[in-house]
C-alpha cells in the first residue's frame, strides 16, 4: 500500500527543508512529505562544519558580475530576513562585519573600480570603501605585520551573516512538521523514483510513496536520480571537497575575504570567526577533487561513477577541464594541503594573506570539517559550468547545485513553488506576498539619514 501525497520532497538538507517550509506554510497543498536518508535533517553538506557558514550577498564576492550579484542579493536578503524574525537571540547565526581586502596597487585599483564604476557601491547601500586605518579599527590583525607603505583598501559592510545552515534547515522543518498533512520521514532512503504517467511512485526503505509532483533536492545524488530517470544525459559532476584550517586565538572579529580569481571562484581563501564560537577562526576552504558524492563516505564512490557514466564524453570532459593551465596546478596544489606537516606549511601563505602575523603553530587542519560541493560538467561542451544546476521535467524538479547553495535556498524554494503550482494544474495557490512578508520584508535596510536644517 503506497502513501499518497500531492508532493514528495526527496532530501532534507537546506534546499529540501526550505521548500517544505514554503509549500506547507504558504500554499494550500494538502499533503506533503519530506524524505531524508539520514537520521536527522541537514546532516551532510548543510551541517555547520561542512560549509563556509557564509550568507553570500554578492557584495564582497569579487567573482560575481553585477547581474549575478543582483540575483543573489534577493535570495540572501530572504534568508537574512527569516533569521532576523526567527532568531533574534542569534542562536543559529551571528552577525558581524565582513570585508574583502585589496593589498597592493593592482588589487586596490580593482576594488575601487568595482565599487565606484561597476555599480556595487550603488547596489549595496551599506557597503563602504575603507582605508588602512579604518580596516585596523575593525580587524587589527589584518593590518598588523604588513608593510606600512603598501596600499590597502577594503569594501566593508555590517551585513556579515555567519550561519549554521543545518540549524536553519531544522528551523524550517520545525515551523511546519506538526501541521496536518505534513509528514517528515528521516532514516528513510529513496531507492528509486518512477514516472507512472500522471504520478510518481517512489520506492523507499519505508515502503512506497505516491506523489502528484516530486522535487529531488538531494545535492549530488539529485543528478544520480535524474540520470536513472533519463534526465541530465549531458551532465556530470566534478565533486570538490572543501576543508578548513582552524586557529583558537580569535584572530578575526568577522569575515575577511581576499580577491577571487574569476576562473576559480571557489579558490579564494577567507578567514572568519566560527558561527558558534567567536574565539575560533576558520581559514579556507581548500578545494580537493574527490571521486565521491559525500565526504568520507566510501559507499558514495560507486554513486559518483553512476553519475560520471564511464563514457567517452565524460572522460574527454574531465581531461579537457583538468588540463587547463590554471585549474590543473590548483588541483595538484590542493592535494598537498591534506598531508601531515607539509600541508599546513604549504597552506600558511594563504592564511597570511588574511592575517600576516600567523605562524605555523597558530593553525591546525580541522578534522571532521568540510563537505563536497559538486561542480557541474557539461559533457556536450566538455566544460565546467559553475552556475546553478536545475533540471525541470514533467511534474518533477531536480535541484543539483542551487548556486550559491544555501544563500539562495528560500529564493530557490519560491521559484520551485511557483513551478509546483503549474504542475498541479492550479489546484493550489501560493501566497507569495505572505512568503515575502515572512522573509525578505524583515531584512534590515539602511535608513536614510535626516537632512539637518542648518
Amino acid at each position: 500500500m503506497s502513501k499518497p501525497y500531492e508532493l514528495v520532497i526527496v532530501g532534507g538538507g537546506i534546499s529540501g527543508a526550505s521548500l517544505l517550509y514554503a509549500v506547507a506554510e504558504f500554499t494550500d497543498i494538502d499533503r506533503v512529505a519530506l524524505v531524508e536518508k539520514e537520521d536527522e535533517v541537514a546532516a551532510i553538506n548543510s551541517h555547520h562544519t561542512n560549509n563556509s557558514q557564509t550568507l553570500h550577498f554578492g557584495d564582497i564576492e569579487t567573482n560575481y558580475t553585477l547581474e549575478k550579484a543582483e540575483k543573489v542579493k534577493e535570495g540572501a536578503e530572504m534568508v537574512a530576513g527569516y533569521l532576523e524574525e526567527n532568531d533574534a537571540d542569534r542562536d543559529i547565526h551571528s552577525k558581524r562585519s565582513k570585508m574583502v581586502i585589496g593589498v597592493g596597487e593592482d588589487e586596490v585599483d580593482k576594488l575601487e573600480q568595482r565599487y565606484h564604476e561597476e555599480g556595487f557601491g550603488d547596489l549595496y547601500p551599506k557597503l563602504e570603501a575603507i582605508d588602512r586605518e579604518e580596516i585596523a579599527e575593525i580587524e587589527p590583525n589584518v593590518v598588523d605585520g604588513r608593510d606600512p607603505d603598501e596600499e590597502m583598501l577594503a569594501l566593508q559592510t555590517p551585513d556579515g551573516y555567519t550561519v549554521d545552515y543545518g540549524a536553519v534547515a531544522k528551523s524550517f522543518v520545525e515551523q511546519v512538521e506538526d501541521r496536518d498533512g505534513v509528514d517528515v520521514y528521516t532514516g528513510t532512503t529513496v531507492e528509486s523514483v518512477n514516472d507512472a504517467d500522471d504520478e510518481f511512485l517512489i520506492e523507499t526503505t519505508d515502503g512506497w510513496f505516491k506523489a502528484d509532483a516530486t522535487v529531488v533536492a538531494a545535492g549530488s545524488h539529485s543528478l544520480q536520480i535524474a540520470k536513472e530517470m533519463g534526465y541530465g544525459e549531458d551532465m556530470s559532476l566534478l565533486p570538490v571537497a572543501g576543508s578548513f584550517f582552524l586557529s583558537d586565538q580569535g584572530l578575526l572579529n568577522g569575515k575577511v575575504y581576499t580577491l577571487q580569481m574569476k576562473k576559480l571562484p571557489f579558490a579564494a581563501v577567507h578567514g572568519d570567526a566560527e558561527v558558534h564560537d567567536g574565539g575560533t577562526t576558520r581559514f579556507g576552504p581548500t578545494a580537493k577533487v574527490v571521486p565521491a558524492l559525500e565526504r568520507g563516505e566510501l559507499t558514495t564512490v560507486a554513486d559518483f561513477f553512476d553519475v560520471f557514466g564511464l563514457n567517452l564524453d565524460s572522460v574527454l570532459s574531465y581531461g579537457n577541464i583538468l588540463a587547463d593551465k590554471v585549474l590543473l596546478p590548483y588541483v595538484l596544489e590542493n592535494l598537498v594541503y591534506d598531508l601531515p606537516v607539509v600541508g599546513k606549511r604549504a597552506f600558511l601563505p594563504h592564511v597570511q594573506k588574511v592575517v600576516p602575523n600567523v605562524g605555523l603553530d597558530d593553525i591546525e587542519r580541522a578534522k571532521g570539517f568540510g563537505g563536497v560541493r559538486p561542480q557541474i560538467v557539461d559533457t556536450a561542451e566538455k566544460s565546467l559550468d559553475m552556475g546553478e544546476a536545475k533540471i525541470t521535467g514533467d511534474g518533477i524538479i531536480f535541484n543539483v547545485t542551487p548556486s550559491p547553495g544555501a544563500s539562495t535556498c528560500l529564493k530557490n524554494a519560491m521559484r520551485d513553488t511557483r513551478t509546483l503550482v503549474q504542475f498541479l494544474d492550479d489546484d493550489v495557490e501560493f501566497d507569495e506576498e505572505a512568503f515575502r512578508a515572512a522573509t525578505i520584508d524583515n531584512f534590515p535596510r539602511k535608513t536614510k539619514q535626516p537632512v539637518s536644517a542648518d
